[in-house]
């Protein structure tokens, strides 16, 4: 589902081990900004032998969040909670309490024909039992979605099974990181994953099967500190752009500012994008010239502007 501004304002989502004891004090003192998402990790950032432990944590985390919002005013993100199972999801919606109106969603790890189904009707029920509507993001890195020779049919049996619960599908989201492992591929900072043509050959197909309907969110950069980590990041968000990705997860925050800063839309597609959808409809004509030195259309470019309007209403409009 694309048509709607909640589903362009995931962002830079910020990844989080949710045995972090600190990351509660963190949020409430604002030192990740103000202009951010949140996704606290039960998954991969957790050894198996200490997920009963991270789940007390992260309980712990979300009642010092609620207790404090009571008290004073700070940037809440939307938090998301990235579990390993379904099971998992009714049984820690069922353990936050009250602290659950905190949780935007979860996400959806390894999505595969295996668990689907699963994690669709895990998320059905906590929506039946919910007053806030709670979202999903199923991450598209299972292997299966390599081999060529059934990429498509599994592709769209997924679809299938995401558009019973369309609405409540925030993003699709991608592992850059775990398909570049099946390969045994890994890119420099001053390099871009849509290099790597294996990897971007899926994510092609999973913007044909997935981009006319769903907001699909580009790939983690996993540089932070390295010499050309901003100018890299900046490459391969503009790369995420032109193949049509949206917001960016981020291991680290010092990445939040970049990603807000890449998304801005330029005053140009602004301005076109708002006459498009502003067109006179008792016009003769559907093509004009802009501004810009490019031709406008309305039939065209009307799902263009749509989109454009929507990310410069979440990241803003640069002003140079």
């Amino acid at each position: 589902m694309n048509n709607s501004l909640l589903y362009y304002s995931v962002g830079a989502l910020l990844y989080c081990p949710a045995n972090k004891k600190t990351i509660a004090d963190s949020i409430i003192n604002n030192r990740f900004g103000t202009k951010y998402s949140l996704a606290l990790c039960l998954e991969d950032t957790i050894r198996d032998d200490c997920v009963t432990e991270a789940e007390h944590i992260l309980v712990s985390t979300l009642q010092q969040l609620d207790a404090a919002a009571e008290k004073k005013t700070f940037y809440l993100p939307k938090i998301f909670v990235r579990v390993r199972n379904a099971t998992q999801i009714i049984r820690l919606h069922g353990a936050f309490g009250r602290s659950a109106q905190l949780v935007r969603g979860y996400i959806l790890p390894k999505f595969s024909p295996e668990n689907a189904e699963k994690y669709i009707q895990a998320l059905i029920h906590v929506n039946e039992t919910s007053t806030e509507p709670v979202y999903a993001m199923p991450i598209y890195e299972n292997p299966c979605i390599i081999d060529l020779r059934s990429r498509y049919e599994i592709l769209y049996l997924l679809k299938e099974k995401l558009d019973q619960v369309e609405d409540r599908i925030l993003n699709i989201r991608v592992g850059g990181n775990d398909l570049c492992h099946a390969f045994g591929f890994r890119r420099h900072d001053d390099e871009s994953i849509h290099q790597i043509r294996p990897v971007a050959n899926i994510f092609s197909d999973i913007i044909t099967v997935y981009g006319m309907d769903y907001v699909v969110s580009g790939p983690v950069w996993e540089y932070y500190h390295s010499r050309n980590w901003e100018k890299g990041l900046y490459h391969e968000i503009a790369d995420d752009r032109l193949c049509g990705f949206v917001g960016k997860t981020v291991i680290y925050p010092s990445q939040i500012s970049v990603v807000n800063e890449a998304y801005k839309v330029s005053e140009n597609d602004y301005r076109d994008a708002a006459a498009i959808l502003n067109w006179d409809q008792t016009s003769h004509s559907l093509v004009s010239g802009s501004e810009g030195g490019r031709m406008n259309e309305y039939k065209t470019h009307s799902r263009w502007a749509l989109r454009t309007l929507f990310m410069a209403e979440y990241f803003g409009v640069k002003t140079y």
